[in-house]
């Protein structure tokens, strides 16, 4: 979108201060946000169909002539009806209006119309209540919009073509660009979207828009990739992935070694590597991890890896250490437990370079962290962490190499989307000797049986987890962490050790159940979802979620990749309230697959974009036309044209781009 006169929507003719209040519940604010408020349906009246040949309760266009005189009946006060029957060659139809009389005044015996609403009736009678009436030349596609109390459906219709005729609107995207991709210009496209001549000209319409905000999208994080990661003097000239894995004691998987190479490939390259790594639970990221951390220390950098919590920052470390045993590599753990003398004599070494390798929790972004030359930051579980305390990682280097891990699988439509300005890496392979999981689906009624599946595991040296969506009781049924502890620890589970786990207790006090846990000290865990991330106990072999239909498919996943971890067969029992076949098929998808990809693109399905793995949260533009999933084969075409004019003019200053950088930074501003 890019108007002349972006004006404030009660300046329009017909608004005023009272309507621009209500319009701007709806989000326009501006004669430019008025025009790009799309239609959410449209009435096809260039269609219609026989009476007889309509479907009951659905809505449907019949054109057909008024025989019977128009029928006035006072019933009540305030309540007047009119009525009368319509006729086509299939048969007839009775049409009552209520409360109409301007419209049954214009309306004439022997005429024929366009009645648009939903049919009702029976086998010999068929009824229309309410109908939209319109004259029989009218073949229009009538736009239909969200609405507001206080405004109409014809007022908005009126109020847009008004604008459409009295605004100028200026063309952003690159001449060249419309040319390759045979893209109609704006004009003709806000004009159809709203007032479409046929169907033919909204198709075109739509894909022209579809495109133009793909594009934006694509191309502002592009540009703002560019303008972000600059020059980096932190090349790697030497390639020791062979070497480090000579270390290993087993054999990578083809896709972690696919990985490395990708990695190392970016890291030879003066501009940083900015790139996400995706893998599904155990899929061996840290493996990969290591190796990049192995080879900027061996071209003397120094590497950090940023974990959420104290135990997983405890677990990579001591994982690393065994990858790095008798390489010389010097590896130290940063967290809020030291104390400050060996903090002090830590940091002192950090700074010398004498530690190769630091891992930790946020307690690197402190400013007392000094690196002597930082070359690569990795970021562990990415959206645990904010944009800003990346950045503030980054910024301990000279435009260092970064790598961000995430074991929450994205589908690739989101991918795009969310992390458009990174280079994508997926591990989608399993290391091997992986145990595969076994999941089920049952309701309340089986709870014991799957407790004493459970004590069966537990009697044979196993631990597990019983997972509530609540921390405490509320007024739904839904079971809470606290209250199930009590009651398990004093009744089924009375012979064994029980923990407790949620998100409002201290980080002391979790780190000090984790601990216990991890130790065999705990035999069952009753936790919320604080267990999602980071806990990594091989001897868990059996998991059980209550009230499973509280929580999307791809947390679902992530909850029960905590067991499986180790040489023990594992089972993970999904228990559910609710009996309606949704929820079943749902459900279903996690007894059917492991592959967290599958299920992440299911659960995009099933919740939309907007509420996967919160993803507004990363504050880029809504999406008012396109659809991420329906559209994603456009997405793909709009990212390889941006790329192509971010390549040709990655600072947007040619001319012919001016007016498209005007409007990413308008887009962006929030971001």
């Amino acid at each position: 979108m890019m108007l002349s006169n972006i004006t404030d929507i009660q300046y329009l003719k017909g608004v005023g201060e009272k309507r621009a209040r209500l319009l701007k519940k709806l989000g326009i604010d501006s004669v430019g946000a008025l025009l790009y408020f799309f239609p959410r349906d449209y009435k096809d009246l260039s269609v219609s169909r026989l009476i007889y040949d309509s479907a009951m309760d659905e809505t449907v266009c019949v054109k057909a002539e008024i025989v019977t005189p128009i029928k006035e009946t006072y019933i009540r006060k305030n309540m007047t009806i009119y009525k009368f029957t319509v006729a086509d060659s299939s048969g007839t139809m009775g049409v009552t209006l209520f409360n109409n009389k301007y419209l049954a005044q214009k309306l004439h015996t022997g005429s024929t119309y366009i009645f648009y609403g939903k049919m009702s009736g029976g086998v010999f009678m068929r009824e229309m209540s309410s109908p939209e009436i319109y004259e029989a030349g009218n073949n229009s596609i009538l736009p239909v919009y969200p609405l507001t109390a206080g405004i109409t459906l014809n007022y908005l219709r009126t109020l847009i073509d008004r604008a459409l005729k009295t605004t100028e609107i200026k063309e952003l995207l690159p001449e060249t660009v419309r040319q390759k991709y045979n893209l109609c210009d704006i004009n003709y496209a806000l004009n159809n979207i709203h007032f479409p001549k046929s169907k033919q000209s909204l198709d075109r319409a739509k894909r022209r828009l579809v495109f133009e905000e793909l594009f934006l999208l694509q191309c502002g994080m592009m540009y703002f990739s560019v303008r972000r990661r600059g020059r980096t003097a932190t090349v790697l000239k030497q390639n020791y992935a062979d070497e480090f894995i000579s270390h290993l004691p087993f054999t990578p998987t083809n896709a972690q070694l696919r990985v490395i190479g990708e990695c190392l490939a970016d890291m030879e390259k003066n501009v940083p590597m900015n790139r996400l790594l995706q893998g599904d639970v155990g899929s061996g990221k840290t493996m990969v991890a290591a190796a990049l951390c192995y080879n900027s220390v061996k071209n003397n950098y120094q590497a950090v890896l940023m974990a959420p919590t104290v135990i997983l920052a405890e677990q990579h470390f001591e994982t690393f250490n065994k990858f790095l045993n008798n390489t010389g590599v010097r590896c130290e753990l940063l967290t809020s437990a030291l104390t400050p003398a060996k903090k002090r004599a830590l940091l002192e070494r950090v700074q010398n370079g004498e530690v190769d390798i630091l891992i930790g929790t946020h307690a690197v972004l402190t400013d007392k962290v000094q690196f002597n030359n930082l070359g690569l930051v990795i970021t562990d579980e990415q959206h645990r962490f904010g944009v800003a305390q990346r950045e503030t990682l980054n910024k301990k280097g000279e435009s260092p190499h970064t790598l961000v891990m995430s074991a929450t699988p994205i589908p690739r439509t989101l991918a795009l989307v969310i992390y458009g300005d990174l280079d994508v890496s997926i591990i989608d392979e399993y290391p091997r000797g992986r145990q595969k999981i076994d999941c089920f689906s049952v309701g309340r009624d089986l709870r014991r049986r799957a407790y004493t599946y459970v004590k069966k595991h537990l009697d044979e040296g196993r631990q597990g987890y019983i997972v509530c969506p609540l921390v405490e009781e509320n007024d739904t049924d839904r079971i809470s962490a606290e209250k199930f502890y009590k009651q398990l620890s004093t009744g089924f589970f009375k012979d064994y050790k029980l923990g407790l786990l949620h998100g409002k207790m201290s980080s002391a006090d979790k780190e000090k159940v984790m601990r216990a846990f991890s130790a065999g000290e705990i035999h069952l865990l009753v936790a919320t979802t604080v267990i999602e991330v980071g806990v990594d106990v091989p001897n868990a072999a059996i998991m059980v979620i209550e009230d499973a239909d509280c929580f999307g498919l791809s947390q679902l996943h992530q909850l029960r990749g905590r067991v499986g971890r180790g040489e023990h067969k594992s089972t993970c029992i999904l228990i559910s309230g609710a009996g309606d076949k949704s929820t079943s098929d749902r459900l279903q998808v996690l007894c059917r697959t492991t592959d967290g990809f599958k299920i992440a693109e299911e659960d995009l399905k099933l919740r939309g974009p907007g509420d996967f793995m919160g993803s507004r949260q990363h504050g880029l533009p809504n999406l008012r036309i396109a659809d991420i999933d329906a559209d994603y084969e456009m997405l793909c075409v709009t990212q390889g044209a941006a790329k192509e004019v971010i390549k040709e003019d990655m600072h947007l200053i040619n001319d012919a781009n001016a007016l498209l950088k005007k409007e990413i930074l308008r887009l962006f501003k929030n971001v």
